[in-house]
Formats: C-alpha cells, sequence, structure tokens
C-alpha cells in the first residue's frame, strides 16, 4: 500500500465571511485580498509540512497545479517540487509526485518534459510524472483554451513529452498545436525509457478509458467522498476486466481528507472551523466556472446529473462537520477510527495509492504538523502491508516497487 501526502496551499486568510460577500474563490477571487507576507509564510509552512512527510517515511509527496485560484496557490508544481527534490533523492522511502502538469496549458510542452527529467535527475530517479486535464477553472477560464481543444492538446502534448524522453535521436514534431524542427531532449531522465506517468482526474469516463487502454494509473482527485468513489471504482475494475486488464489496486488512487487527534472529539475540536472555511470559503465556486460547456463528454456529464440530482458539488456553504465525517468526505478522528475508516476505503475501492490532503482550509501550521506527526506514529505502520502479499507494485518508480518496506516508527518533530 503506497501512502501519499499532499498539500493545495490553500490560502487560509480570507474573510469569515467570503463566500456571502464574494463571486468565487476561483477565477475572479480579488486580487485585493492577497497578502504577501501572509502568504509567504504560507509557502514556507507547506514546504516544511512536505519536508516532514519525508522524513516521516510517506512513500510519496504530491504537488498539483492551480490558477486564479485562492483554493490552491501552487500554480507552478515542478517550481515547488524542486525545492525538495534534493531531499526526496537523498531519502530511503520517498518519491516525488507531480499530480501534476496540466500539459494542454503550456506551449510548447516539451517545456515539461525538461524540467521534469531535471526533477527526475535531482531525485536519482523518485519521479512520477502525472499529467492531469486540469480543471475547467483553470484551462478554460483562467487560461483560455477553448473546452473542445483541451482534449486533443492534452493528447497531443502527451505523446510529445513520452516521444522526447525517449528518442535519442534529434527528430520533428508536426501536430496540430505544436510544430517543433528540433527535438532534443537535454538533460534527459534518469529512469529509463521515461518516469512512471499517472492521470489524475475528477470522475470523467474518458480519462480513466485511456487510463485503461495506455496502462497508466488513474488518480481519481475526489472532495466527494466515499459513496460516489465506490460507484466510480466498481464500474472502474469492471471495465479493465472486461478490457482484459489485471485488477491490481496499484492501477488507482484516490484523494481523501484526513485529519488525526487524540480523540474524534479533540478532532473535532481542532479542525472543524477550518475545514468548514474550505469546504463553505474555498469552494464557494459558482456553477458557470464548474464546468464549461464541452469541457467534458456527454457520458461522464449524465453520470454527474444523476448522482448529483443537479447539485453543484461546488455548492457547501451549509455543509455541517457532522455530515462532513458521517459521510466520509473527511476522515478525521482518533488514530483508531482513521485507520479503521481508511481500512474500509482502500478495501472497498481497491486502491493501492492513498493521496491523503492532511492540510487544508485555514488549518494553522502546528495543528498540521501534529496530525501529520500522529499519522505517522499511529495510522500509518497499520495500513503499509495492505495488499503486499497479493499484488506487486506497478506504476511506481524501480526504487520503490516490490519491496516490502518495515513500517515506520516516525520521528519528534
Amino acid at each position: 500500500m503506497k501512502l501519499v501526502y499532499m498539500n493545495i496551499m490553500p490560502y487560509r486568510d480570507l474573510p469569515k465571511d467570503f463566500h456571502a460577500r464574494y463571486e468565487s474563490s476561483w477565477v475572479t477571487v480579488p486580487s485585493a485580498l492577497y497578502d504577501a507576507e501572509q502568504a509567504r509564510q504560507m509557502f514556507l509552512d507547506y514546504l516544511d509540512q512536505y519536508a516532514a512527510a519525508v522524513d516521516l517515511g510517506f512513500d510519496g509527496i504530491a504537488f498539483n497545479e492551480h490558477h486564479g485560484s485562492a483554493f490552491g496557490m501552487d500554480n507552478s508544481p515542478n517550481l515547488m517540487a524542486a525545492a525538495l527534490a534534493r531531499k526526496v533523492g537523498d531519502s530511503e522511502r520517498t518519491c516525488l509526485i507531480l499530480l501534476g502538469d496540466s500539459l494542454a496549458l503550456y506551449q510548447p510542452p516539451l517545456r515539461v518534459a525538461e524540467e521534469l527529467a531535471i526533477l527526475d535527475v535531482l531525485t536519482q530517479g523518485r519521479l512520477v510524472a502525472g499529467f492531469p486535464l486540469g480543471t475547467s477553472m483553470d484551462t478554460n477560464f483562467v487560461y483560455g483554451i477553448p473546452p473542445g481543444e483541451l482534449r486533443p492538446r492534452f493528447y497531443e502534448a502527451l505523446d510529445l513529452v513520452k516521444q522526447a524522453w525517449q528518442n535519442r535521436d534529434v527528430f520533428a514534431f508536426n501536430g496540430r498545436f505544436t510544430q517543433l524542427r528540433y527535438v532534443n531532449l537535454w538533460p534527459r531522465p534518469y529512469q529509463q525509457p521515461h518516469p512512471p506517468i499517472w492521470i489524475p482526474g475528477s470522475g470523467s469516463f474518458e480519462t480513466w478509458n485511456f487510463c485503461i487502454e495506455h496502462d497508466h494509473p488513474y488518480a481519481y482527485l475526489s472532495y466527494t467522498g466515499h459513496g460516489p468513489a465506490k460507484r466510480f471504482f466498481d464500474a472502474f475494475w469492471e471495465h479493465r476486466d472486461k478490457r482484459g486488464k489485471d485488477v491490481n489496486p496499484h492501477w488507482a488512487g484516490f484523494s481523501q481528507i484526513v485529519l488525526v487527534a487524540e480523540s474524534d472529539e479533540k478532532a473535532q475540536e481542532l479542525f472543524e472551523e477550518h475545514v468548514l472555511y474550505h469546504f463553505r470559503n474555498l469552494f464557494h465556486i459558482p456553477r458557470k466556472f464548474a464546468e464549461a460547456p464541452g469541457y467534458r463528454n456527454a457520458a461522464s456529464v449524465a453520470k454527474d446529473i444523476v448522482e448529483a440530482m443537479g447539485k453543484s458539488r461546488y455548492e457547501m456553504q451549509e455543509v455541517t462537520w457532522k455530515a462532513l465525517v458521517d459521510s466520509g468526505i473527511v476522515v478525521a478522528g482518533s488514530p483508531s477510527t482513521v485507520r479503521d475508516r481508511l481500512k474500509e476505503i482502500i478495501h472497498s475501492l481497491r486502491i493501492g495509492n492513498l493521496l491523503m490532503h492532511m492540510n487544508l482550509g485555514s488549518l494553522p501550521h502546528a495543528l498540521a504538523m501534529h496530525s501529520i506527526q500522529l499519522f505517522a506514529n499511529q495510522v500509518m505502520p497499520h495500513l503499509q502491508s495492505i495488499w503486499n502479499e497479493e499484488w506487486p507494485v506497478v506504476g511506481w518508480p524501480a526504487v520503490a516497487q516490490n519491496a516490502v518496506s518495515a513500517p515506520t516508527t516516525g520521528i519528534n518533530l
């Protein structure tokens, strides 16, 4: 079982009544609300939390990409990942995971191939390259990519990146969106023929069909809890089986909010305010930005309509702590409560990669570090051996595959 720490790097100092006064936390969030000194401290805190996750023996630390957003301030995942690359390269267990680079937004996409090659070298082959299509907010509204062009751009860009990594000869690339007379990648990746490629997504059939067809692990980035994810993964595994593919859990990952305290009651006391800030303010996104027409195909849109019955997942102003915890959108509580819930999720969804949001909303640095420490010491050792006797690790760098490591005992921070 692979356990990954991730942090969307939220802006944690919006006005408490932000959702009542402003249109959106994404695309049109007023820049007047941004304070550079406070943001600097936030970024430093987040990098310290990533460093702690490496020291504590998490299997991976993951970075993602968003634009024009207080929800997630990391608009350059490779830049932030570079700050941890040397530490990861010197570690005994941890890999660097990009969840990651929205390829359709780069012109030319060759830039991504170059930057990830450097990160792969710096980490001594401990890099996972994740390429999401990107949210509609980021890609269609902030970066202005026409929805109908997004997937063609993405597929073409991925083809260019893979060719650049694999081809030892100088070659020309003549695509619909990118034309290059000389493609000659320097430096080249540490891993050969290239780092493992994951495709993160938020539930589109067309994305996981692509993953199944091309043998890329699919990482489901979800904020809707275990119920919708169960229906999604049941269909995913059924489709893999019908296509004659194996059902190794490591072909799938799932993101989950995880917060740990000394008791269930203490978890609510410590985390409730900050979790509600996340869902009420940072998830304050009007439907007009949530999905531009043409962003997904008809089958994927119909699935969401049936499941949500017209309720936007971004409309969470009235949500409560109890509803979030009871539904599994948030897994929070004592170490024993958290490990029992996570075991249930891992087995029910059949996932080999658990991507854990362990800092969100307005959570102060000290509380985040306390939760991370408790998880590493009292939860992680109980989860690491899941699937070890049944399935080999796939989709990870060679240094992280097929080795049953002794559970970490954690460190004191």
